[in-house]
Order: structure tokens, then C-alpha cells, then sequence
């Protein structure tokens, strides 16, 4: 059943006529409801015999774009050319004209008398630096209205996240059809929540890197990553809030996970650069959970009302819930809990495990290397079920502000590949170190592996990074940072949903996406 009528519109950009027909073929394939036909991609043009082919022959309904220089485009010519191709493509059948603001009282007072009853005329104005604020943005609404318009559509640029809320906000409140879009990274979640939001339409791309503006996600993502159709006004939103945030699985993991259980929620990358402010923008409950990463963790903390014991201890969250009955955020580390049981679980397959009562970690010497919210999470995590701690990070110091917290011993982490003061240890690498694309790096020389009996890495792009490649030559048990990742997100899954987590469609997702 679909929810949204929120169209996906795959924009049309190439060179020649032929090669536009084939991209039209491949956009219906693909799924989109609509194409783009960027006329200013040309090479070259021959007006009447051109436009007849591209809307004769394509079997889904064509919005026409001229568009010029002055506003982003391709075109360089006289306008009267430009306006009078969008009046033939009119004349001939198109579905939809997209006309810019700055000519579009002209134009459509020029088609008046003409214009088939099928015919949307689209008023756009493009900003490519900025999002104004949200009167400035009602003012040109009102303003595009004025022409005539049949749908209005502003595209403007995201230097910050929370500008993508003013959309929203104008986009929910517009009287008549409005495609409401932010450009670059940061401005994402406007392309996807729109089908909440109740935008006309989106655009996607028919293949990843072939954009028509910076930030467009491709059809195939829309669709299937996404499950934009089943988008609607009552769908919760959850995200991924990190810096950078674009390589994260969790929205693949979730997402899927929503599709399973038959929850209404749709979940997504959240770039993020001023946590506090994000969630002060974000403040509905229609925004009802987060989780946290890189570098946010920490700074998350303060911005929750209350704030769970363990991450209390910890110094740092990795997920936000926002209580349905009074919106009060709610903060929570997930992160050890994964780690922590997949450490036990490596450990108690290389022991008879019948033979241990309580963990397999009591008593052990555990080295964490980093000292941020993950290093902290898992030095707690430990020493919780009975560990010695030792904490390693490239500034010594804050290595000691930790371990004098949770009690252990602080290292520099070039003294690393100096310390075995005992067999059979434990080690945690929590940093970035080793993480794609530097996949050629690691935290710790080969050589000093051979005292460890089990190495764990946190970093889960590549799976097998050089760290546990070298950790199993040397005869360590090895265990990956996806197990830590399947872990911590079961028990978000469960804190967004109240529903039990789908285990092993997590454990395939991962394995696929690997």
C-alpha cells in the first residue's frame, strides 16, 4: 500500500537526443514516476523535430527544463529561443514546464490563451548559497504564486541541517503544490522526509555520482533504502547523527529492520555539525530517536533532560529517545553492551565453556586504545564484569583523566608495541585507525600481538581490517567490529520500536553489505 504521492522525478541530462531516450527507458525501470528533460544538456538542438521525439517516445510523463546560466544551467542563448522550445514542448504534449521566476509572469501570460488542460507549469527559484529564513521564504512563495504558477518549487542550499527545517515548515503550511529542496550533503533529509512533509515531488538519480544538484541520492536509494513510499505524515523520523556520517550502515540496518516488523518509521544520515542545536531545531515528536556517533557523543550527553546510570558513568551516549508521553530526551550507551558480549562470546568458544562460571573476562588485563566515547564505553563495559584496565590513546593524558575515572593504568599509545607485562590480554582498538580508506594502517606492531589471546577492532569498514588480520597470524582469537555494530543496534531497534529485534535479518544484512 502506498502511503506517499510524493512523485520521484529522475532528471534527464544527456548529450544527445538518442542518449536521452535510453536514459528515459532506464528511469522507468528504475521506478520513477516522472523525467526531467534537461534540454540545456544538449550538445545539439533541433527544436521541433527534438522535443516531438523525446515526448513521443517516452512512456513516462516529461517535465521540460531550459534552464540558463543565470540560474545554474546549461543554456547561453536568447531568451526568446529558450521560452518559445518550453512553448513548442507545451504545444506537442509535454506534462510539465518548468519556467525560473525571474521570466515567469512573462511566460505565462503569453501562454494564456493556449494551455492544454493537462499542462502544470512549475515556477522554480534556485539559491545556491544560502537558505533564507522562513519569512524571507513565505515572501517568495507568495511571490512565485503571483505569476500564475500551478506548483511552486524552491531549491536552496544547506549550510547547516536545521536549514532544512524552514523548508518543512513552509513546505507543510503551503496552500498549493510546492516541491520544497536543499541542496549539498547537509541538506538530505529534505529529498527523503518531503513525502512526509508533503512535497509535489523529489529528484533521484538513475546512477550514483550523476547529480543535477549537489546532494541528489539516487532512485534505487529513495526506493529501496529508504522505502519512500511508505513514507507518510505519521511516519517517525530516526537518524544517524555523525560528522562524517555518509559511510554509516545503520540506516540500510534499520530500515530493513522497520520493513520486517511493519513499522511506520523511516531512518537516515543525519550530517550534523552542532549537535545541540540540531536537536533544539528538531524538537517534534514526529523526530523520535537518534542514535549518536563520531563526533558526537560525548557533547550528546548534555543535551539530554535525563540520561541513563551506565552512560552517566560512561561520560557519553550513543543513543537518543525522545519520551512519547512528555518529548523529553532520553540518553543511553548501547555500544559496550555489543562489544562487551561478542569479547565473551570469542572468549568462551576458545575455553571449554561449561568449565566458566560468570565472564571470561574477570580477572583479565584489558587494553582499550582510544579514548574517546567508545574507548569509554568498553573500559566500563569491562571492568564491569570484573577486567584490570589499561587505557591507550596518543595523548597521554587524557588516557590517564580516563583510567584515573574508571581505575587503571594509562598508556601513550607508542609505548603500545613495549607492553606485555602478562600473556592472554585483551585488546580493544576503539579508534578510526585502520578504517576505510586507510585500510593500511594499525594501531599496534605485529610483534607485540603475540601476549594477546583475543583483539578486537571496533572499526567495521573493511570487516577484517590489517589489525585482526595480523592479530589471527599471531595466534589471536579475532572478533569484528560488525559484531559490536549488530550488537548496539538490536538494542536500539528495541528502544525505537518497542517490538523485539529481527537478529538474524540484522546478521544478513550485515554479512551482504560487508
Amino acid at each position: 500500500m502506498r502511503k506517499s504521492s510524493t512523485l520521484i522525478c529522475a532528471p534527464i541530462m544527456a548529450e544527445s537526443v538518442a542518449k536521452m531516450v535510453v536514459e528515459i527507458g532506464r528511469a522507468e525501470a528504475v521506478g520513477a514516476d516522472l523525467v526531467e528533460i534537461r534540454l540545456d544538456h544538449l550538445k545539439v538542438f533541433n527544436c521541433n523535430q527534438d522535443v516531438k521525439t523525446l515526448i513521443d517516445q517516452s512512456p513516462l510523463p516529461t517535465l521540460f527544463t531550459y534552464r540558463p546560466k543565470w540560474e545554474g544551467g546549461q543554456y547561453d542563448g536568447d531568451e526568446k529561443s529558450r521560452l518559445d522550445a518550453l512553448r513548442l514542448a507545451m504545444e506537442l504534449g509535454a506534462d510539465y514546464i518548468d519556467v525560473e521566476l525571474q521570466v515567469a509572469q512573462e511566460f505565462i501570460d503569453s501562454i494564456q490563451d493556449k494551455k492544454p488542460e493537462k499542462l502544470k507549469v512549475i515556477v522554480s527559484s534556485h539559491n545556491y548559497q544560502e537558505t533564507p529564513s522562513v519569512e524571507a521564504l513565505g515572501n517568495l512563495v507568495a511571490k512565485i504564486q503571483a505569476t500564475g504558477a500551478d506548483i511552486v518549487k524552491i531549491a536552496t542550499f544547506a549550510l547547516d541541517i536545521t536549514d532544512v527545517a524552514r523548508i518543512f515548515q513552509i513546505t507543510v503550511h503551503s496552500q498549493v503544490p510546492i516541491i520544497g529542496l536543499v541542496m549539498g550533503e547537509r541538506g538530505l533529509i529534505s529529498r527523503i522526509l518531503c513525502a512526509k512533509f508533503g512535497g509535489y515531488l523529489t529528484f533521484g538519480t538513475i546512477d550514483s555520482g550523476t547529480v543535477s544538484a549537489p546532494g541528489q541520492p539516487t532512485i534505487k536509494d529513495i526506493l529501496h533504502l529508504y522505502n519512500f513510499r511508505q513514507i507518510g505524515p505519521d511516519t517517525k523520523v530516526f537518524g544517524i547523527i555523525g560528522k562524517p556520517v555518509s559511510h554509516s550502515k545503520s540506516p540500510i540496518l534499520h530500515n530493513e529492520g522497520f520493513k520486517s516488523v511493519g513499522f511506520n518509521g523511516v531512518y537516515v544520515h543525519l550530517l550534523v555539525d552542532d549537535i545541540a542545536k540540531f536537536l533544539k531545531t528538531y524538537s517534534s515528536a514526529d523526530f523520535a530517536g537518534f542514535s549518536v556517533t563520531i563526533p558526537h557523543k560525548e557533547a550528546a550527553l548534555k543535551c539530554c533532560d535525563e540520561v541513563d546510570s551506565v552512560a552517566k558513568s560512561i561520560g557519553a551516549i550513543n543513543c537518543i529517545i525522545r519520551r512519547p508521553t512528555d518529548g523529553k530526551l532520553y540518553g543511553l550507551n548501547t555500544d559496550y553492551v555489543g562489544a562487551i558480549s561478542a569479547i565473551e562470546d570469542g572468549l568462551r568458544g576458545s575455553l571449554n565453556s561449561s568449565l566458566v562460571s560468570g565472564s571470561p573476562l574477570a580477572g583479565r588485563l584489558f587494553v582499550v586504545i582510544g579514548a574517546g566515547g567508545a574507548g569509554k564505553a568498553l573500559a566500563y563495559g569491562a571492568k564491569q564484569k570484573g577486567a584490570r584496565i589499561v587505557i591507550a590513546n596518543r595523548t597521554y593524558d587524557r588516557a590517564r583523566e580516563i583510567a584515573d575515572t574508571i581505575g587503571g593504568q594509562a598508556l601513550s599509545i607508542s609505548d603500545l608495541d613495549k607492553f606485555h607485562p602478562e600473556d592472554g590480554m585483551i585488546l580493544a582498538n576503539t579508534t578510526s585507525i585502520g578504517m576505510q580508506p586507510k585500510v593500511n594502517e594499525t594501531p599496534i606492531s605485529k610483534h607485540a600481538l603475540r601476549s594477546y589471546a583475543l583483539v578486537f577492532d571496533a572499526v567495521y569498514t573493511p570487516k577484517i581490517t590489517r589489525l585482526l588480520k595480523e592479530a589471527e597470524e599471531s595466534g589471536a582469537i579475532v572478533v569484528s567490529g560488525s559484531e559490536m555494530f549488530i550488537g548496539q543496534a538490536y538494542e536500539q531497534f528495541e528502544r525505537f520500536t518497542g517490538l523485539p529485534a529481527p537478529k538474524e535479518l540484522f546478521r544478513k544484512v550485515v554479512e551482504s553489505t560487508s
